[in-house]
């Protein structure tokens, strides 16, 4: 026990040596879980690094500190989802209308003034 304690003391000298605020070193262990998460390290990964004994502690415990992990999964998800192809225009040189980036048809595409109808994956089937 003593040999514990007086590294936690040399810990505490260094982080005071080097200006750092006050930190416990479990503190520590969560930032680096926390940054391996950002990173996109495997949370399975995260788990053998820190020795959980179940996937759903780690988690439970870390996927609340990074939402973008959330949006991620979501965002990887929507990526896979098929979309319908773009209508084929006659006239136009590669059979289909050009969309601009604000979403409506260009200025050289053959059909003007209509608004383009973009399926977002989400009507009934």
């Amino acid at each position: 026990m003593t040999s514990v304690v007086a590294w936690l003391h040399e810990f505490e000298r260094l982080y005071i040596a080097a200006g750092l605020p006050p930190i416990r070193l479990h503190d520590l262990r969560h930032i680096a879980a926390t940054l391996m998460l950002a990173a996109g390290i495997d949370m399975k990964i995260v788990q053998e690094t820190l020795g959980h004994s179940a996937l759903a502690v780690t988690s439970d415990t870390y996927t609340t500190v990074l939402p973008q992990i959330a949006r991620a999964a979501a965002e990887a998800v929507v990526a896979i989802v098929p979309r319908r192809a773009p209508t084929k225009t006659a006239g136009h040189p590669t059979g289909t209308q050009e969309i601009n980036s604000t979403g409506g048809v260009s200025a050289d595409s053959p059909v003007k003034n209509e608004t383009p109808q973009v399926d977002r994956g989400l009507s009934a089937v």
